[in-house]
């Protein structure tokens, strides 16, 4: 795929998950975009996938723009985007400017694949986290992989508000309202008591160049998102390590405490991981699940895309608990957690 048709798919995508900005920008660079600048060269040098699957092209190089409006480096790319309305032509010229005077903050900025740490899929890990806890209820040591920043970490300190119900504490830090179809998750009271999380160029969000890098990532024109991000943050304690993934959760599993639900969870981050790191994972979670007990139970939770491609796109939601290796299909959810159809 060339570099034009990845801008005009990314464009697509962003307008279908309700940003239109995003999507007017990525139209706009692949008209605009030219090949024989310093940047341009620097992208082609990627090889293999350059959409969101792979290097994610479109998206590190639309983070660095609105980096650039963060930062006020780029005075006529700020007065065009929100809370500013400005037509196509304006917004073009404004593209234009930035791509040219700011090359070298883009060259720099777009070395590294974008980072992202949506909040608002812990609408999910809650209700999954709940079903969980009704099977076993044991204080809970909470394990991510591909955590980011650790914001999703700290679900427990959110509150979930769906199908007339209220889940979590008095005191949330922000309130998840997704828009929900299904019977209402059962209650109960997850408790975590320890969380740690992996990933591989984890996000030091109490820093202000890590906090620019995620925030840069959330949409101009979606200010909702910036809002859960700060109060997420404002609670975030959890730790993230730097590292492989599995080979993180080989430890993590072993050091695992008696009479605690050892909970796995991961949202949107399987698929990026290689095929051999994928099979090498779930035979390390079933084989731990296979020595788990009633008083030491494990938990897996994952968001994760299925492949779907005949009905709405989402990722499924699944729930593995042991003893007794049980399978649950919750649902489905939208990627940024806008909804979620629960079947659990």
């Amino acid at each position: 795929m060339s570099l034009k048709l990845a801008f005009l798919d990314q464009s697509g995508t962003c307008a279908r998950m309700g940003s239109p900005l995003m999507g007017r920008v990525l139209h706009i660079l692949a008209d605009v975009w030219a090949p024989d600048t310093a940047l341009g060269l620097k992208m082609a040098e990627y090889q293999g996938d350059i959409g969101p699957a792979g290097h994610s092209l479109p998206l590190r190089i639309a983070g660095g723009m609105h980096a650039l409006v963060l930062q006020g480096k780029s005075p006529a790319l700020a007065a065009a985007y929100p809370p500013n309305k400005v037509d196509d032509a304006t917004l073009q010229d404004a593209i234009v400017d930035a791509l040219e005077t700011n090359e070298d903050f883009l060259l720099d900025w777009t070395r590294h694949a974008p980072q992202t740490n949506e909040v608002r899929r812990s609408a999910a890990l809650i209700a999954m986290a709940h079903v969980a806890a009704s099977h076993f209820n044991r204080p809970i040591v909470l394990s991510e992989l591909g955590a980011s920043g650790g914001l999703n970490l700290m679900w427990d300190h959110f509150a979930l508000e769906i199908a007339g119900e209220r889940y979590g504490p008095a005191d949330a830090a922000l309130t998840l309202t997704p828009e929900w179809s299904g019977a209402a998750p059962p209650k109960a009271l997850p408790q975590v008591v320890d969380r740690s999380g992996v990933d591989l160029n984890p996000l030091n969000l109490h820093a202000d160049e890590d906090q620019l890098r995620l925030l840069s990532y959330l949409w101009a024109d979606q200010p909702h998102r910036v809002e859960l991000t700060r109060a997420a943050t404002s609670v975030l304690s959890a730790q993230v390590d730097k590292g492989d993934a599995i080979d993180w959760l080989e430890s993590r599993l072993a050091d695992a405490p008696a009479g605690h639900m050892h909970m796995i969870q991961h949202t949107v981050a399987w698929q990026y991981f290689p095929a051999a790191a994928q099979a090498r994972g779930t035979a390390m979670i079933e084989a731990a699940g296979a020595r788990a007990r009633d008083d030491s139970p494990l938990a897996w939770m994952q968001m994760e895309t299925d492949g779907d491609t005949t009905g709405t796109v989402g990722a499924a939601l699944t729930l593995r608990l042991w003893p007794g290796d049980i399978t649950l299909n919750l649902g489905r959810a939208d990627f940024h957690g806008r909804w979620i159809n629960w079947t659990g």
